[in-house]
């Protein structure tokens, strides 16, 4: 009981020091600013998902050194909040919360730490979901839709696309679900923006399926898109075996950032909260691991300083861990998002 009581003694002081961090943050050295209390939340959020993956993470680093003989490839960092870069990461929860990413809502926003050698600390990327986008969109937007649909389609669909030209001046389609029961494999998909007061600006754009497979991350993991992956039995590799995945899902998911990474931001509107994001959005790519960060938010490790692994350690490879359930697959159907932000 005595230990219990101490580990959660731990547990609480490490939330007041995140808090404290991140209310430092929020007065940025300038008197005292209260926080509403939807601030707070938010804060507590991030603190509550980041702990459940340090600790998931943490499990996974001693089972893979377990796993590896030649030290110089171990990760001998333990990854616990003593060794997290809280100031890098404070900054980085005050922008997000600004904006209004709330990581206990789906698709919202991955906190993914990855270690950076240059410090001997854990950096935290944050790693924004179709929904994230959404926000950041609606936020900054130049010209923000008042709708945008986004869609599969399946080869027992009936889809048409409705240019314009000297006859037409709406941009629209024709779109029918013969069969929601049996609608055969996927061929394409399409998102479209909806400008009530001006239909002439109305946007389709359309994806065949190789146009959204180009999107695929260069390494995207077989759990998430389907196809072929290492089998493991006992730490060894033993062949390969072949998974389904969530590929419509990860498909939708394509449609749906590229339904609102399209809309141009308004430079007049960006603030520090957006750079901010920007920038560690932008270390994470410059670090040339944003696929495999991507594909395994909140599920692995990574090593910021790492590029090509070498030759000796491609022999130690481990199992690699199960990965966490991704965000509900959508219920097929044009979905239309409202023009609020949904928290």
């Amino acid at each position: 009981m005595s230990e219990e009581k101490t580990v959660a003694k731990v547990e609480e002081s490490m939330s007041e020091r995140f808090m404290k961090k991140v209310i430092s943050e929020f007065n940025n050295g300038v008197g005292e600013i209260a926080l509403t209390d939807f601030q707070k939340r938010l804060a507590q959020n991030y603190f509550i998902s980041l702990d459940a993956s340090l600790k998931t993470a943490e499990v996974k680093r001693v089972k893979s050194n377990a796993n590896k003989k030649d030290e110089r490839f171990k990760n001998n960092l333990p990854m616990t909040w003593a060794n997290v870069n809280m100031q890098g990461l404070a900054r980085n929860v005050v922008a997000a919360a600004r904006i209004g990413l709330d990581p206990a809502q789906k698709n919202h926003i991955n906190m993914v730490p990855f270690k950076n050698d240059t410090t001997n600390q854990y950096d935290i990327g944050f790693i924004e979901g179709y929904r994230g986008l959404e926000i950041k969109a609606k936020k900054y937007g130049l010209e923000v839709p008042d709708g945008v649909l986004a869609e599969l389609v399946y080869s027992n669909d009936k889809f048409k696309s409705i240019k314009k030209d000297r006859n037409n001046t709406v941009e629209s389609y024709e779109f029918e679900i013969v069969n929601d029961f049996d609608r055969g494999a996927i061929i394409g998909g399409f998102y479209y923006h909806i400008f009530n007061n001006d239909p002439m600006k109305n946007k389709l754009v359309v994806y065949t399926k190789k146009d959204i497979e180009k999107r695929k991350p260069a390494y995207a993991s077989a759990e998430f898109w389907g196809g072929e992956k290492d089998k493991w039995e006992n730490g060894k590799k033993v062949g390969t075996e072949q998974v389904d995945g969530w590929y419509d899902a990860m498909c939708y998911k394509t449609i749906c950032r590229a339904a609102y990474g399209s809309i141009t931001i308004d430079s007049q509107k960006i603030d520090d909260d957006y750079m901010m994001l920007s920038q560690q959005e932008q270390t994470m790519k410059d670090s040339k691991l944003q696929a495999e960060i991507e594909e395994n938010a909140n599920t692995v490790t990574i090593d910021v300083k790492s590029e090509a692994i070498p030759e000796e350690e491609q022999k130690e490879q481990v199992q690699p861990p199960e990965p966490a359930i991704i965000a509900e697959p959508p219920v097929h159907g044009a979905m239309q998002f409202s023009a609020k932000p949904n928290f």
